[in-house]
């Protein structure tokens, strides 16, 4: 599912929204989309590319680029390192205002507590299955997300 350009596009979204990069292969398995997919939801919106951008952000960032709503859409869809950025960018908004890891990782698929807490242990779970989760450590230094597990 990653190439070395969609991989190093990915890198370097996790680095510029500092976001461990391991959350955000979690997610994309979890979200399992294509570059040019998009998929109807039953609110009638579409989830677009690799990591399933909702068209509800579409105008936001269509505001935010200084783009038409159709081009943003696009661009979203069809462009793999702009699909990656901007679901970076959205964890990042979500990690900001809850302060909380594990509750960014859930309100990156909904702001619903049952729905978005069995998103997250997709997403654990994903990233498990890819030897992405570092086993706990005694070392207080070495860094590991096995605290996502945990209930908020």
């Amino acid at each position: 599912m990653l190439n070395h350009i969609f991989a190093a596009c990915l890198m370097v979204a996790a680095q510029n929204y500092a976001i461990p990069p391991q959350v955000l292969v979690g997610i994309l398995y979890v979200e399992g989309g294509k570059v040019g997919q998009q998929v109807r939801n039953s609110n009638g919106t579409y989830d677009l590319g690799p990591m399933q951008i909702n068209t509800l952000w579409t105008k936001v960032l269509a505001d935010e680029w200084g783009v038409s709503r159709s081009y943003a859409h696009r661009m979203i869809r069809d462009d793999a390192c702009t699909n990656i950025n901007v679901a970076a960018w959205i964890f990042r908004k979500n990690w900001n205002e809850t302060k909380s890891l594990p509750k960014a990782i859930e309100w990156y698929n909904s702001r619903t507590p049952h729905i978005g807490r069995k998103y997250r242990y997709k997403v654990i779970a994903a990233m498990k299955n890819k030897k992405l989760l570092a086993p706990p450590k005694q070392d207080p230094n070495v860094q590991n997300f096995a605290y996502m597990q945990k209930a908020e």
